[in-house]
């Protein structure tokens, strides 16, 4: 009765297992693997919010494929400071970032060609590929103090039915922004072989260790599709805001945007009421930033001096982002610790293997955690060694 594409494992994992009968013995949890930031205890102008969600407009339907202009000025205004040249005929709204990879794999992927994606990182790719027919192929990121894309391997993993190449900048969970350079290589590797490149950016505001980071937005010599949304850069996931961005050499610009508004005119997904509000909530990004910049930096801060106490656990280093990465003893599978931190020391913090971690001795904790919250967790996690 049901599709190939469909036949997942739907069981539990041990973690999530041990996760939900904690939570229903009312163990009390220290949670270090947040993601949503509206229940992190940042303050949020909720007048602000609401008021712009009862545009009068709104009762009004006056669909457009790419999205309302007045939204993707909005856009265009949010990416002004990096291209000042930016069309907002490039521009495509979308209802989160999920629905954006999916019109951009579409766009470009046959049943069966291959998008690559680098690794680590984050899991929902392989649901989305199983969703649209494509396989996922892996190119690893090294660490050797900071992380870089093994191009040698990325070229060794491209086939024929190689459709795409997908840089997370920065990457989650590494933190590891494109340098100049890189982006240079994958630019030759892209037009050579006539590949697009899709490049995610919604971690891209939060750099923290340099001035604001270029974006692939005005980026030229090959097909590029820039996507982003305000579920990070505003910390507003519950609006479900995102969008596509297209550049590249004008012909093969030109003919994507053309399908892409074919695709987009197909579900017509984003609705009035938020497009009209995108300009507030991207004005909104500034204050939440700030707050969400000072937490990030005073969970490393808290972390590097609980680490500087002991010698068995360290972190690596990360350039932005909301996520830091530890390196423990690789005595026992990453799921094997995380099940026994959880089970002994009522800590949850995500094992390396969720995230393609090839070998074991990685943990993952999320630096938007509530301060005590993280302090408390992670002095728990160092007690286990």
């Amino acid at each position: 009765m049901f599709a190939d594409r469909t036949k997942w494992n739907l069981e539990a994992n041990r973690l999530a297992q041990s996760l939900a009968r904690l939570r229903a013995a009312g163990a009390p949890i220290l949670g270090l693997t947040a993601s949503n930031p509206t229940e992190c205890g940042f303050h949020y102008d909720s007048q602000v919010i609401l008021s712009a969600l009862s545009n009068p407009d709104a009762l009004h339907y006056d669909p457009d494929p790419r999205g309302l202009a007045s939204a993707r000025q909005a856009v265009a205004a949010y990416y002004s400071p990096r291209s000042r040249n930016l069309l907002i005929e490039d521009i495509f709204l979308t209802t989160g970032t999920s629905e954006a990879y999916s019109f951009v794999f579409r766009l470009l992927s046959n049943p069966g060609d291959e998008i690559l994606i680098p690794a680590p990182g984050y899991p929902l790719f392989e649901l989305l590929a199983d969703l649209l027919d494509v396989k996922l192929v892996r190119y690893p990121l090294l660490y050797d103090h900071g992380w870089q894309i093994d191009f040698h391997s990325l070229e060794r993993a491209l086939t024929h039915r190689s459709r795409a190449i997908v840089v997370v900048h920065p990457n989650n969970p590494t933190g590891h922004f494109a340098n100049a350079q890189e982006v240079s290589r994958l630019n030759e590797i892209c037009s050579a072989r006539g590949l697009a490149l899709i490049a995610d950016e919604v971690f891209l505001d939060f750099a923290l260790d340099a001035p604001p980071r270029p974006s692939f937005v005005a980026n030229s010599p090959s097909l590029t599709f820039t996507l982003s949304g305000i579920s990070k850069i505003s910390g507003l996931p519950q609006m479900k805001a995102a969008w596509i961005i297209a550049s590249g050499p004008e012909h093969l610009k030109k003919d994507a945007v053309a399908r892409l508004e074919v695709i987009a005119d197909s579900y017509l997904s984003m609705n009035a009421p938020i497009q009209l509000a995108l300009p507030a909530f991207l004005d909104l990004r500034k204050n939440f930033q700030q707050q969400l910049i000072a937490r990030v930096r005073k969970n490393l801060a808290a972390l590097d001096r609980l680490m500087s106490a002991q010698k068995i656990c360290s972190r690596l280093d990360i350039e932005g982002g909301w996520y830091v990465i530890l390196r423990v003893p690789a005595i026992r599978s990453d799921e094997d610790l995380a099940v026994e931190l959880l089970e002994q020391k009522n800590v949850h913090v995500h094992p390396g293997h969720f995230y393609d971690f090839s070998i074991a001795g990685f943990l993952v904790a999320s630096l938007i955690t509530r301060e005590d919250t993280f302090q408390a967790g992670i002095q728990r996690l160092l007690s286990i060694f």
